[in-house]
């Protein structure tokens, strides 16, 4: 199966563990941080920081914790400084790899996605290395059971959706960034939950790959989603479901 929508579903099942559940919190709140830094502290004025508020509510991060980011972000509780740093490389069976993340070290942050890489038999790339594959989309993923085709395209196509795709028991769709904030109100008005929304890097073409190489390529997604300066990884790979599904339990 293609990478994004069941690997959605992996993150979704792994963030159920107290410590997924804290260290996403922790990037969340970094997030939240850089947002109200560099636009200041309204969601109603700032939509990076909207953003990334509501997925921290989705994430279930109390209020106080959502607050206090905004005021570190704004300097009224003293300031915390992150930088944005983009990270490209390959796996194993020429998969591509973008890593953005947000640090206090660059060189640290630097060297240990490298080791990551190292250590699967992957390496990492220059800048532009990959990132000319991916193109910035709004993407947002259906349990197949939460709504039927007819009526997920009806109210998708209306606000904006450009694809819709069925793949196994998830639904696929994809926007422009600029319709994210339409197609995701218009689903949260007809009450369909998603497994994931967001505005996310997708890949042009997906590479398929198998046995070893696959595992491998699992590897490096769960280390560096497990790396605390990481918030976003994105990949073209296209692996066999089952590959999945045993990430998803470990």
């Amino acid at each position: 199966m293609s990478g994004h929508s069941h690997w959605a579903k992996v993150k979704r099942s792994k963030a159920s563990t107290d410590a997924r559940r804290g260290r996403l919190w922790g990037k969340l709140a970094r997030r939240i941080i850089v947002a109200a830094k560099t636009g200041g502290g309204s969601p109603d004025e700032n939509l990076t920081l909207r953003y990334a508020i509501d997925d921290a509510r989705a994430a279930n991060m109390p209020n106080d914790t959502i607050d206090r980011a905004i005021k570190k972000g704004t300097g009224e509780l003293g300031g915390e400084s992150y930088d944005t740093v983009v990270y490209e490389g390959y796996g194993p069976g020429g998969v591509a790899f973008l890593v953005e993340g947000l640090t206090d070290n660059r060189n640290r942050t630097a060297s240990e996605v490298r080791h990551i890489f190292d250590r699967n038999s992957g390496q990492m790339g220059s800048a532009n290395s990959v990132a000319w594959m991916f193109t910035s989309k709004g993407t947002f993923v259906v349990a197949a059971d939460a709504v039927d085709e007819d009526t997920l395209m009806e109210i998708a196509l209306d606000a904006g959706a450009q694809d819709i795709r069925q793949e196994g028991d998830l639904f696929e769709v994809l926007c422009e960034a600029a319709d994210f904030a339409r197609l995701k109100q218009s689903l949260a008005d007809r009450e369909i939950a998603t497994v994931s929304a967001e505005i996310a890097m997708v890949p042009a073409n997906r590479v398929a790959v198998e046995g070893d190489n696959a595992r491998r390529i699992v590897a490096i997604m769960e280390a560096l989603e497990d790396h605390d300066d990481v918030q976003n990884v994105y990949s073209n790979f296209d692996i066999p479901e089952e590959i999945l599904a045993q990430a998803g339990g470990s």
